[in-house]
């Protein structure tokens, strides 16, 4: 090929990487990212525009999304998120999401069937679908061993559901709240607190500008204090003699100095 020929297919193959490479650019920048996480640099990819529509899942303390094409879970007053292989939680639909480790996930959200993910991860696929995914399997033997008994439990005293927070249908994504606001909204008309212990210890582990600032029923007010009083001064009767003092003192109730205690030859007191 001569070097003419060989600079000119040279210059094709740069123009089509441009072209691919300015695609998949465009391509990336039409990604909707719309969960805000709480750990620097990391996005889900995820926009809920509006408040779910949520159905209970049948012998389960726990609510899930149908409509959505995304693993959303309702339970004891939080939002549970399965996406990229980690568990979220939010006091709101649509974020900010606060990463869960595996340790820390309650066990009814651990026992949620496969059938009612919406997106199942391909490794589910291989797992019954009428009871949970393995975890056990997934996330290693320490894991097993520090949450054994977590898919067990007596079916026939489930705990109640939580009240769902439906006044947050009246806050679609034109006018989601910001996190100051949302704190507001939610002392306000969902006062519901998380019963179990994993779903308060959920609560508490949240960062501090994601916590609510009511405060939980399971935490103590702190105890006001008393005002203190003020030691009453007896007062002497009148006519009464004051009792005498140790005379300390020199005319007009100057005190003398240790050196003139001395000179007049009395130990200093």
């Amino acid at each position: 090929m001569s070097p003419l020929k060989h600079r000119h297919h040279r210059g094709i193959g740069l123009l089509a990487a441009c072209i691919l490479l300015g695609a998949t650019t465009a391509a990336w920048g039409q990604v909707s990212v719309g969960v805000e996480v709480a750990v620097p640099g990391l996005s889900l990819g995820i926009t809920i525009p509006a408040y779910p529509s949520l159905v209970p899942i049948p012998g389960y303390p726990v609510y899930y999304a149908p409509r959505l094409g995304v693993n959303l879970f309702f339970y004891e007053g939080m939002y549970w998120l399965f996406a990229q292989d980690n568990w979220y939680y939010s006091s709101w639909y649509d974020g900010p999401w606060y990463l869960a480790q595996p340790a820390f996930v309650p066990d009814f959200i651990l026992r949620i069937p496969i059938l009612y993910y919406r997106r199942p991860p391909p490794y589910f696929l291989r797992w019954n679908r009428e009871g949970p995914p393995r975890w056990g399997e997934h996330w290693g033997r320490a894991w097993q061993d520090r949450r054994r008994g977590w898919d067990r439990w007596n079916r026939a005293a489930v705990p109640p559901r939580a009240p769902l927070p439906s006044y947050q249908h009246r806050y679609p994504r034109g006018r989601y709240p910001g996190l100051g606001e949302q704190r507001n909204l939610e002392n306000r008309y969902y006062p519901f607190r998380p019963r179990t212990p994993q779903g308060r210890a959920a609560v508490q582990r949240a960062p501090q500008e994601g916590r609510r600032f009511a405060p939980q029923p399971y935490r103590p007010f702190p105890e006001r204090r008393q005002p203190e009083r003020r030691p009453q001064v007896r007062r002497a009767p009148p006519g009464a003699r004051a009792a005498p003092q140790r005379n300390r003192s020199g005319p007009a109730g100057r005190q003398r100095p240790p050196q003139e205690e001395r000179r007049h030859g009395r130990p200093p007191g």
